[in-house]
């Protein structure tokens, strides 16, 4: 039983990060009906800059790690705006159905190659904040970073849910994801709003790569997993629904920790793949999504 709870707070710690991505797929497919398949990499960079801010390489200022969060958010929120405004607006303007999805994966490999160049292909440590030393719940050893992650990912995404639901701009944000044209008509700057979705998306991408890099190596290549396993849990929980994205983060997270203990490592990719398979089948809005339905 101790190995067992070891391993679902394990799973739990790494599902958050997943929900947070995936979160992140959802807020700009609300707005614009677009994906940034560059997320990964948002987060990669948003655990690498934060590197430098803490002064672990490069002769950093040695930046308080608290101090450095709010920093990394900006410099995730101007990454994103740069992804929507080369990658996905021109796409947008001429109406093109797949030109968006080949612009940010070109730039999510470019964006990879820039990280190689300035912080070097070989994984970097990451100091933690707070204490290595576990503590016990239940015969089981939870080191405090897993905590930090996984209520500062619930954070985030509740502050982002309760400034679309009580300010004016959320809900400038949630006209738009319910209808783009009418949200134009009614003079709202839909543009705007496309824009400010990706570099949410982007900063929350990023503030979940500087709760991850403590608890495992910061390096260029730390994003592209993360980001295709977080695309598989947006797909799973439904690309329309916020609670979708927390379960379907639980759900891959605790699924890979149990299969590497219990089958292989090897083998821990596979749970989540064969589920993703099974929703596709059976459920292909996601198990909280909704299926659209149009008239014409």
């Amino acid at each position: 039983m101790e190995i067992l709870l070891q391993l679902m707070i394990s799973g739990i710690a790494l599902g958050m990060i997943y929900a947070v991505i995936a979160f992140g797929y959802q807020l700009t497919f609300a707005t614009s009906g677009t994906l940034n398949f560059g997320q990964g990499e948002a987060l990669m960079l948003g655990a690498l800059v934060g590197l430098s801010l803490v002064g672990n390489i490069h002769g950093g200022p040695y930046l308080n790690y608290w101090l450095m969060i709010p920093i990394v958010i900006v410099f995730g929120a101007l990454q994103g705006m740069v992804v929507e405004r080369i990658g996905v607006r021109p796409a947008i303007k001429i109406k093109s159905e797949f030109g968006w999805i080949m612009s940010t994966i070109a730039l999510a490999i470019i964006f990879k190659n820039v990280a190689e160049n300035i912080w070097g292909k070989d994984d970097l440590t990451f100091p933690s904040p707070l204490s290595s030393t576990p503590f016990q719940v239940f015969g089981a050893n939870v080191q405090p970073m897993q905590v930090v992650v996984v209520l500062g990912a619930l954070a985030i995404m509740l502050a982002v849910e309760i400034f679309n639901r009580k300010s004016i701009y959320g809900k400038a944000v949630v006209a738009t994801s319910n209808d783009r044209d009418a949200a134009g008509l009614m003079g709202i700057n839909t543009s705007l709003v496309i824009t400010f979705s990706y570099a949410l998306s982007s900063a929350t991408a990023a503030f979940a790569g500087v709760l991850v890099a403590p608890l495992t190596l910061t390096g260029a290549t730390m994003g592209s997993a993360l980001g295709l396993k977080a695309f598989a849990v947006a797909i799973i929980g439904g690309l329309t629904s916020g609670m979708g994205a927390i379960v379907g983060g639980l759900i891959l997270g605790v699924a890979e920790t149990m299969t590497g203990f219990y089958i292989s490592t090897g083998y821990k990719e596979v749970p989540g793949l064969l589920l993703l398979l099974l929703v596709l089948a059976v459920k292909p809005a996601g198990l909280f999504g909704k299926t659209a339905i149009k008239k014409v």
